[in-house]
């Protein structure tokens, strides 16, 4: 069994130990995929200790926004800097260098 397996598992437990079904603790799981998100409900789970499956449920929609809002980050910062590299280095560069020839309308 993997680490991340093994977290799934144990946030499972730790909703059936507060009387929840297994089958909604699954679905917690899937819902925040990652070792990390898994980690983070863990803590929420003991340190809060929600009274009801609507406040896990909404627990677990936050923490997964948050992560696709990150990704979404990093993906926004990954393809400005592309960008900026394109304005930098400029998008026609081999053309400027080019010569242009007006009897022939065509670049040398």
């Amino acid at each position: 069994m993997d680490k991340r397996e093994e977290i799934f598992w144990k946030l499972v437990d730790v909703i059936i130990a507060m009387g929840y079904p297994e089958s909604f603790g699954i679905e917690i799981a899937r819902i925040l995929r990652t070792e990390k998100m898994m980690t983070r409900m863990i803590q929420y789970l003991r340190g809060a200790r929600p009274t009801s499956a609507e406040e896990i449920a909404d627990e677990a929609l936050a923490i997964a926004e948050m992560r696709d809002r990150w990704v979404q980050k990093k993906k926004s910062e990954y393809y400005n800097k592309k960008y900026n590299a394109i304005l930098n280095d400029g998008l026609f560069k081999a053309e400027s260098e080019e010569e242009y020839d007006p009897e022939t309308d065509s670049w040398k």
